[in-house]
């Protein structure tokens, strides 16, 4: 080594003189660097490159054809001896860069040499250490792990010994469970597969040979599901089909039963069921609707007893599970405790080192393992399959793993309950249960209805309910009512359909009831030829019992009311109507929609509108008959007179007394958003009152008309009194005679007075027109004179005697 740096000294020039000369060396050396082609200096130059081989190495200088071989040689030995000077060139420039750096290689081939010498010191420390620890792993060490491995080995001989049970008593899983099955343990069987399931998946998941297990039990838990429903089933159908008492029959029976009883059915010419039940009269079915009705509520109530244990089983479930959590908790807060101090027992252990530590955990949990794996196995020889080891797979689930026990509780029993709440139904689902429980319940009940409904709709296809009377249909209707209320009693809640379809036959009969009236009472009307009419006494009765307060048809009065006789006027609250006997019927028509509405409470809105109908047709009618004069060509009168007249007023008159009445009778029944329906009774009284005024304008225009008849020809001339006034008094007597009997006293005077004040404006016209003034002459003496017998005459008639005539109006005012 030595001897190459001496070498190298000599090469390079000494270190003083260096600064001196390197300016001058590096130009020399960028001087002959550049006598190098550029072509040799690239990154990428490569002679397998044709295009470089071809620059570096002509052609032309090795082409030895052509007589031109001797300047081509020279040319060959030029190219070789330039690639020579361009080698030299580099390998100086190489050399004066090493020089330039020599004292720094030499520096670290020194400082190698020192390197190696340490190594190699420190191989022989490592091997003597390596000698000291080997020795010492083999006096102290060796044994102690040894018997360390040992234990471990030992503990997953025995965690594999456990799993090979638990997969021996897995395997049994679907024989024991067929047991089960064939003994309608079903309980035990859901319960097995639970826990069989569970282990699957925790402590035998990836097991290869159980991989079709887990899809088994899931097929034979829906086989289990098909079992119990079919034999809950069976059960449901037995006890709901059993008599509760001994001459009790089910539904189809009943139906059977009771046409086979009807001698007038020949059941070999009548096939069908409901054919032969529709054969029957309205006794016959109404008394098969009532026990069809009495056996429906029997099966409701049976469902309902059912469902009440049901229910009841759900709910102390619920209570047995706020308690089981509630000592939950209590247990959670003692293992809690009881976790602290242990791990303040083995921290220490932990500290020292992981191999202790878990030794210790695993010497720990050897002993549950044991204990678990022995009370699962108490009796190795018996038969997995028996029925006292349905509940052993729930005990294998405590022995899988150290960890898991560790983790949950230091008890086995605390495990136990972990599995068992795993089985159980949430809070969540026992009440979706109890929910379920009521609405089979509602459903057992719409399902009655439903059959109700089925049942009267195939009688109702002949149109037979529509040909009820009243009676029955009341009949009828009330004990669907009472059905409905009774139903709704024992499930809770009201079912529709029945309710619905009584309601639709209501609607039809109050439209037969409503039509039936109504021609009852355009017959009437157009055979009435308004003639005062005598009162029997069972109308009177009738009015009497209105003004009891209540509005009813009295019960029928045998052999008493024959031996009264008719009245010739209705006494109404003291009052007196002298009425046609057309409005006698129609306030017993009234009364029936009255009565209507109390026996059928879903009608009332209808009711009302129908009535309100009836009442404005009446007065439409009879203001035709009358006032129009149509009953002169339909049922023949000469003639309509001022007492037709009159008594069409006080008929009127009577209806508008008891339109108040009807009118409260219906706002008591009506709910208070329907009120707004209680104004046709304001319409129908304002009708009424205007019907009743236009007959008053029309009795004081018969007399206004005669009046200017007479009274255009009367002249003041003797004798006194003149025929004319004479004439006009006997008139007013007539119509006096007409009408006082027919109208209260104080409307005969109101009726008077428009009468004389119509007088009085005729007579003021014809003085006016010939010329008689009050001016105590001879004309004016004749005038007086018949008035004062007008007057006289007038006041001369019953009730007419205080009758404020003011006669002076008669004569002109003078200006």
């Amino acid at each position: 080594r030595e001897k190459i740096h001496e070498r190298c000294k000599k090469i390079c020039p000494p270190k003083d003189t260096f600064d001196r000369t390197l300016l001058h060396t590096r130009d020399k050396s960028r001087t002959d660097l550049e006598q190098v082609p550029k072509i040799f200096m690239k990154p990428d130059f490569a002679l397998d490159d044709s295009l470089t081989f071809n620059s570096v190495l002509p052609w032309s200088h090795f082409n030895t054809a052509g007589g031109k071989g001797n300047r081509d040689a020279a040319s060959s030995k030029l190219l070789q001896e330039k690639l020579s000077h361009y080698l030299d060139i580099v390998e100086v420039n190489i050399a004066h860069q090493i020089s330039l750096r020599s004292e720094a290689f030499f520096h670290a081939m020194t400082s190698q040499h020192e390197l190696q010498d340490y190594l190699k010191k420190t191989s022989q420390a490592v091997k003597m250490l390596r000698d000291k620890i080997a020795q010492i792993d083999k006096v102290m060490c060796e044994g102690s792990l040894h018997i360390l491995r040992l234990a471990l080995t030992r503990n997953n001989c025995v965690k594999v010994y456990n799993k090979l049970k638990l997969m021996a008593t897995v395997h049994q899983t679907q024989p024991t469970v067929q047991v089960l099955l064939s003994t309608s343990e079903f309980v035990g069987a859901l319960d097995l597969i639970a826990t069989t399931q569970e282990v699957l998946q925790q402590e035998l998941q990836g097991i290869h040979s159980f991989r079709h297990l887990g899809s088994q039990l899931c097929e034979l838990e829906k086989l289990i599901d098909k079992m119990m429903i079919a034999e809950f089933s069976t059960y449901s159908h037995s006890d709901l089909n059993r008599p509760l008492e001994d001459d009790c029959q089910i539904l189809e029976e009943c139906v059977i039963n009771k046409v086979s009883q009807i001698e007038d059915i020949d059941t070999d010419v009548v096939l069908k069921l409901a054919d032969q039940m529709r054969m029957l009269n309205f006794l016959q079915w109404f008394d098969l609707l009532k026990d069809i009705f009495s056996k429906f509520t029997i099966f409701l109530q049976r469902v309902k007893a059912t469902l009440n244990i049901i229910h009841s089983v759900v709910l102390s479930v619920l209570d047995k599970n706020q308690r089981t959590r509630e000592l939950e908790e209590i247990s959670q807060q003692k293992n809690a405790a009881k976790d602290n101090s242990l791990d303040t027992e083995v921290a220490y252990l932990i500290h020292e080192g992981m191999f202790i530590s878990d030794a210790f955990s695993e010497s720990e949990l050897t002993p549950i393992a044991i204990d678990t794996t022995s009370q699962r196995n108490a009796s190795p020889n018996s038969e997995p399959c028996s029925s006292d080891s349905v509940s052993e797979p729930e005990c294998t689930t405590d022995s899988s793993s150290s960890k898991e026990q560790t983790s949950s509780s230091v008890t086995p029993g605390a495990v136990d309950i972990m599995v068992n709440e795993d089985m159980k139904l949430t809070d969540l689902e026992l009440g979706k249960l109890a929910n379920n429980v009521q609405e089979l319940l509602y459903s057992a009940s719409d399902i009655c209805h439903d059959r109700a409904v089925k049942f009267l709709m195939s009688r109702a296809k002949d149109g037979f309910l529509e040909k009820l009377n009243s009676t029955e249909f009341i009949t009828l209707s009330r004990l669907m009512e009472t059905f409905i209320l009774e139903t709704e009693q024992i499930c809770g809640r009201k079912s529709m359909s029945l309710l619905g379809a009584l309601q639709s036959q209501a609607n039809k009969f109050v439209n037969r009831f409503h039509e039936e009236r109504k021609t009852k009472l355009s017959l009437l009307l157009d055979n009435e030829r308004w003639k005062q009419a005598d009162v029997p006494a069972e109308f009177q009765d009738l009015v009497d019992s209105i003004a009891d307060g209540k509005i009813a048809l009295p019960e029928k009065k045998s052999g008493a009311t024959e031996e009264r006789k008719p009245a010739e006027v209705l006494i109404v609250e003291g009052q007196q109507y002298a009425v046609v006997g057309t409005v006698l019927l129609l306030i017993r028509i009234i009364l029936e929609y009255c009565q209507c509405v109390d026996n059928i409470p879903s009608v009332t809105t209808d009711m009302l509108t129908r009535l309100s109908d009836l009442l404005k047709y009446f007065n439409s009618r009879s203001c035709q008959l009358v006032l129009g004069a149509g009953a002169l060509q339909v049922v023949g009168l000469k003639t309509i007179t001022t007492k037709n007249l009159a008594l069409s007023s006080r008929c009127l008159q009577l209806i508008v007394h008891y339109i108040p009445v009807i009118r409260a009778h219906f706002e008591a029944r009506l709910q208070p958003k329907q009120y707004s329906m209680l104004r046709h009774f304001d319409h129908i009284t304002k009708d009424y009152h205007d019907h009743i005024a236009e007959i008053s304008s029309k009795l004081v225009a018969i007399m206004d008309s005669l009046f200017d008849k007479l009274l255009s020809k009367y002249e003041v001339k003797a004798p006194v009194p003149s025929a004319c006034f004479r004439n006009i008094c006997k008139q007013m007597a007539k119509m006096h005679e007409a009408i006082f009997d027919l109208l209260p006293e104080e409307q005969t005077q109101m009726l008077f007075l428009r009468i004389n004040a119509s007088y009085k404006l005729h007579l003021k016209k014809q003085l006016s027109h010939l010329n008689v003034i009050n001016d105590g002459g001879p004309q004016n003496g004749l005038v007086t004179a018949d008035v004062a017998f007008y007057t006289g005459n007038l006041q001369a008639l019953k009730g007419l005697k205080d009758l404020d005539l003011n006669m002076a109006e008669i004569w002109e005012q003078k200006r």
